[in-house]
């Protein structure tokens, strides 16, 4: 029977990477941790010894908590969280259960320090056309939730990286972006530990969109043609990057549960209306 407290592996695994995910909070000890520094992808690091502390400023109407076993340490601070009006559960059998499903994990070296608010901070060239939203896209809803975007003058992103600890992206010789033939998505849906299916038939697309090789994938026109269209609705980069967001979820949920589907207008009758 299972426990009105707990979500399964296989319930979250539906939900991670969607905007409905609830909060993932990871209270696993330092020594747990340390011994295998992955997370669930979108999950945070929470001390679990100091909940009261932090629980009043979580900025969640749900969340679901990580612990090695899903046992005391995940159960306590989802009940915790009840308390404070925030609709949690523990995740069952925790990170090892979600590990051994063979399930995604995001290795945490690759995961630029945060700031002190806790997040990430990125930066790289104004006015973006497709790699440029669909990796915020992939780290905010695979890697971190709260990170930060900068989109600054082309020339000035590896000295606005060195000056407000921000971490370059899609430029030339830095780390994230562009490797022979993969695109910069390509390059953290590997890095990131996340080559899910569903992900690896995205990044085709973004890649074929991206690097102007529209037969390597028949949605990548559609792609492009939508991504050219939002750069040209909105003047304000991030104002397009939370359009881009909704963008990047529908063709996620197609490349994860739709690629199968095709769509017509059939009749019931020749000639005739169904």
């Amino acid at each position: 029977m299972p426990s009105p407290t707990t979500i399964s592996v296989e319930k979250l695994s539906r939900l991670f990477g969607t905007p409905g995910c609830p909060t993932l909070i990871d209270v696993r000890t330092d020594e747990d941790f340390s011994a295998d520094p992955r997370l669930v992808p979108g999950s945070v690091r929470r001390p679990h010894a100091s909940v009261s502390d932090w629980s009043d400023s979580l900025d969640a109407s749900s969340a679901i908590v990580i612990c090695q076993k899903g046992k005391k340490l995940s159960e306590g601070v989802a009940a915790w969280l009840r308390h404070q009006g925030i609709a949690a559960e523990a995740l069952k059998g925790g990170f090892e259960a979600w590990s051994a499903a063979g399930q995604p994990t995001v290795p945490d070296e690759r995961i630029p320090t945060r700031d002190q608010e806790g997040r990430s901070v990125w930066v790289t060239r104004a006015r973006p056309k497709i790699d440029r939203i669909a990796c915020p896209w992939l780290i905010r809803r695979f890697v971190d939730p709260g990170a930060v975007f900068l989109f600054v003058a082309p020339q000035e992103v590896e000295a606005v990286g060195e000056r407000f600890g921000a971490t370059p992206f899609d430029v030339e010789n830095v780390f994230w972006s562009h490797r022979g033939e993969l695109c910069t998505f390509d390059v953290m849906v590997e890095e990131f530990g996340l080559s899910t299916e569903p992900l690896l038939r995205l990044a085709r697309v973004v890649r074929a969109a991206d690097t102007a090789r529209l037969d390597l994938e028949p949605e990548a026109a559609g792609l492009l043609a939508a991504s050219l269209g939002l750069s040209r609705m909105f003047s304000e980069d991030l104002t397009q990057l939370e359009a881009g967001m909704s963008l990047y979820d529908a063709f996620y949920r197609w490349a994860r549960d739709a690629t199968g589907e095709a769509h017509n207008w059939p009749s019931a009758k020749a000639g005739g209306r169904p």
